[in-house]
């Protein structure tokens, strides 16, 4: 009887595999994995498919330096004129100016959904690492990126990540607290909130930390004087203008973030209402049209800046070394300010 053929190397094959073997296992040439590998166009969807898959299976991951790739530190965010942005890229672009690389900005429609554009240019771009602002990446996204050693660290998640995602964020329940015990301090009892969507963690952690200082004083959660928004300023004044249009309004509003409460104070100055007098306000954040604000706004110090030069530094150490707490949160503080006072 004839001797059974061995059948062709698979990509799996002990030991690290090759670029050959993934190759053979996809029937294609070289050339095409390498298209694939490196964002280049030319391969069919189904083709790229299969490679990746493939590339995903065996293990294969780029080690060391490569030498197509530039020293080029990546950074997304959702909105590239927002306080809360810029104070990501400060500390980003510190880290890398720090470390001899260059800031690459990359603004989207929807962070929360990167699309296959957004992929294939970051391949093709080659960043030693990248940091997400709010972003959650799909399994097919982080299998690519984890096949070309490219790190990815998201800095302040909106949801909750997979587990093998690494990410910094800051204590919001915490910083929710600390808000609401400072009102409750001053002598308030009737607390409103208005907080940012509710799909983001980091809004339903805010909002959970001031339910429960309010439990700790003995104090129901009302309904009625409980709004969200979407974190802009005209959300916040549109929330406000409803809370404090009535009789029973309420005397303090923790906001989920600082565009919000600058909302709430036009919105009360409109409707002929002192701030603090009338209606104490607390804020989010502690970016900087919180302390231009007249009165300056008592907030929340989430350290944006120190959270995203940690973002920055796991993604590059990721690149070196395996590291074993990927998740981080650093400390909220409360920064009091004029426009929170005692109730008349």
């Amino acid at each position: 009887m004839p001797e059974p053929t061995s059948p062709p190397a698979a990509a799996h094959a002990p030991g690290r595999p090759t670029l050959e073997a993934i190759a053979r296992a996809a029937a294609v040439s070289l050339s095409t994995v390498s298209k694939v590998l490196n964002g280049r166009p030319g391969v069919s969807a189904e083709t790229r498919g299969r490679v990746e898959q493939l590339l995903h299976d065996s293990g294969y991951a780029r080690r060391g330096l490569d030498p197509e790739r530039g020293g080029l530190l990546e950074l997304v965010v959702a909105d590239l004129t927002s306080e809360w942005s810029m104070e990501i890229i400060r500390g980003v672009e510190r880290v890398a100016r720090e470390s001899g690389l260059v800031l690459g900005l990359s603004a989207l429609d929807d962070v929360s959904r990167p699309g296959a554009d957004w992929i294939a240019g970051v391949l093709s771009r080659k960043p030693v690492a990248v940091v997400l602002q709010f972003s959650d990446l799909t399994a097919s996204h982080r299998r690519q990126l984890r096949t070309r050693n490219i790190p990815v660290v998201v800095v302040d998640p909106a949801g909750d990540p997979p587990a093998d995602v690494p990410a910094i964020g800051a204590t919001n329940w915490a910083g929710g607290v600390a808000a609401t015990r400072h009102l409750l301090g001053l002598g308030h009892s009737r607390i409103a909130v208005i907080s940012g969507p509710p799909d983001m963690m980091c809004s339903r952690a805010r909002v959970a930390g001031y339910q429960s200082a309010l439990q700790e004083a003995g104090l129901a959660l009302d309904p009625a004087i409980a709004a969200a928004g979407d974190f802009s300023r005209a959300s916040g004044e549109r929330e406000a203008r409803r809370l404090l249009g009535h009789d029973d309004r309420p005397t303090a509003i923790v906001c989920g973030n600082d565009l919000q409460a600058l909302g709430v104070m036009d919105a009360a100055f409109a409707l002929g209402l002192d701030v603090p007098g009338d209606v104490s306000v607390v804020g989010f954040d502690d970016v900087a049209p919180a302390l231009w604000a007249r009165p300056p706004l008592t907030t929340v110090r989430q350290p944006l800046q120190e959270m995203a030069e940690e973002a920055a530094r796991l993604a590059l150490r990721l690149r070196a070394e395996d590291v074993e707490n990927t998740r981080l949160e650093l400390a909220t503080s409360l920064v009091v300010r004029s426009s929170t006072a005692a109730p008349r």
